[in-house]
């Protein structure tokens, strides 16, 4: 029996809301597939909360329960659903327009889609300059604004007697903005909102909205959105749980696995040339440059962070990393991601490694959001605020606090996730040493 302290971790009674900013792709198939797997029409494929399991104790214990069944997390069927978006269509509409499921499947869950209609969206063009927006929220102020998504998500909660609620990006990418004088205080951050100062983004308004109100929030999307000291500040103010940033689904998911096992074995890396074509919404809007530059500093971290070339110089310093993204439109949904990397052996000979990844981005990305959902409200349960960095698992950019540098390795990552969650349950954590199997340790 283990000696660790318990978290005291509120039980998920009642119901608990999850609201989405951007009901397109990504959030029309994470609702539709709750939806479709409550009723029994598809299995959860892609979900830690709902397919993962923990082991707790010694190999030899055989201790191993799925995760939704040793910590107290919502049931799917205590879910709803609600959002903002720049179109009107209510969730069937969006996600037939969206084609990513197929219209069998969501004509059986038709009535329960067709229920779900967008609030009016925060959007300035200026922002997302590919998106014009025609359902949107007019205000004097960005305060004004931010105060009229506070009342959003009151009414929300009323209208489907929630007891708890957690809010998801899964917008679009805003342009490329860097943290400016506006973000370094609340105070500022508010003022700001009142001045209507440009370097408050739409999503930001979101996101103060939500951490304000106690509501967590996950930030989908490369967007500083709360990744900045104004909500680190908030976050703790208002006992929040924050994180992000950018959904880790098709190509950098594939980074985080392959990197470390390149790191392992001590094989070099000279470069890695990546190239993605999408057809979707994300696709058009990372077609502006100033998008695509807020995703490419997002993509671009991961290798560095993971690889170390200041410790190894020998295998990596100076290895060339080049990331493109391509809008084609009769890919949809159904992103291609084409790598080629250039790794060194024994001697410095030269190898080659071609990855050509045939993914569907909302596919991968649906299971994030709602795991992300899941265990942020664990997380405010457990009376955790701020950054919850050991979610990093589900990013790709993940936020930390300024003087710690981001964890990318997706094996520590899981491993970062799971002992948390033992953790929470007074449980040992478990450090794979096994030398106590072993006489000669002894």
């Amino acid at each position: 029996m283990s000696n660790m302290p318990k978290v005291e971790m509120a039980p998920a009674k009642g119901r608990l809301g999850i609201l989405t900013p951007g009901m397109g792709a990504v959030a029309t198939t994470f609702i539709a597939g709750c939806i479709a797997v409550s009723k029994g029409l598809g299995k959860p494929i892609g979900s830690l909360t709902q397919m993962g399991t923990i082991r707790l104790g010694k190999r030899t214990d055989n201790n191993v329960p799925m995760i939704k069944d040793f910590v107290s997390l919502a049931g799917l069927d205590d879910l709803r659903f609600g959002g903002w978006d720049l179109f009107e269509e209510n969730a069937y509409e969006a996600a037939v327009h969206a084609g990513v499921l197929d219209k069998n499947l969501l004509d059986q869950i038709k009535p329960e889609l067709e229920a779900i209609k967008p609030m009016k969206a925060v959007f300035d063009k200026k922002y997302v300059k590919k998106l014009d927006g025609t359902y949107v929220k007019e205000a004097d102020t960005k305060w004004d604004l931010a105060q009229m998504v506070m009342d959003d998500i009151k009414q929300f909660k009323e209208d489907n007697d929630l007891d708890r609620v957690v809010m998801v990006w899964c917008g679009s990418t805003e342009i490329f903005l860097k943290p400016g004088a506006v973000h370094q205080s609340v105070a500022a951050f508010e003022e700001g909102l009142k001045n209507n100062d440009p370097d408050i983004a739409p999503s930001m308004i979101y996101a103060y909205a939500a951490v304000k109100m106690g509501v967590p929030y996950a930030n989908g999307a490369p967007n500083l959105s709360c990744d900045m000291p104004a909500f680190y500040e908030l976050a703790k103010e208002t006992g929040t749980p924050i994180c992000g940033k950018d959904f880790k689904t098709g190509q950098t998911l594939m980074k985080t696995i392959l990197a470390p096992g390149f790191k392992a074995r001590m094989l070099g890396l000279g470069g890695w040339f990546s190239t993605n074509i999408l057809g979707n919404r994300d696709g058009e809007v990372l077609d502006d440059p100033d998008s695509f530059k807020t995703k490419e500093e997002s993509k671009l971290s991961v290798l560095e962070q993971i690889l170390q070339p200041e410790v190894y110089p020998d295998l990596y310093k100076d290895f060339y990393h080049k990331v493109r993204i391509n809008y084609y439109p009769p890919r949809g949904d159904n992103k291609e991601g084409w790598d080629n990397i250039d790794i060194f052996g024994w001697l410095g000979y030269d190898m080659q490694i071609k990855i050509d990844f045939l993914c569907r981005d909302s596919i991968l990305a649906a299971p994030i959001v709602l795991d992300l959902a899941l265990f942020l409200d664990l997380a405010k349960r457990c009376n955790f605020s701020g950054i919850q960095e050991w979610l990093s698992f589900y990013f790709k950019s993940p936020t930390t606090l300024p003087e710690l540098y981001p964890e990318h390795d997706i094996f520590i990552q899981l491993m970062k996730l799971k002992n948390t969650l033992r953790y929470m349950k007074g449980e040992d954590q478990i450090t794979h040493l096994g030398a106590d199997y072993y006489e000669y340790y002894q």
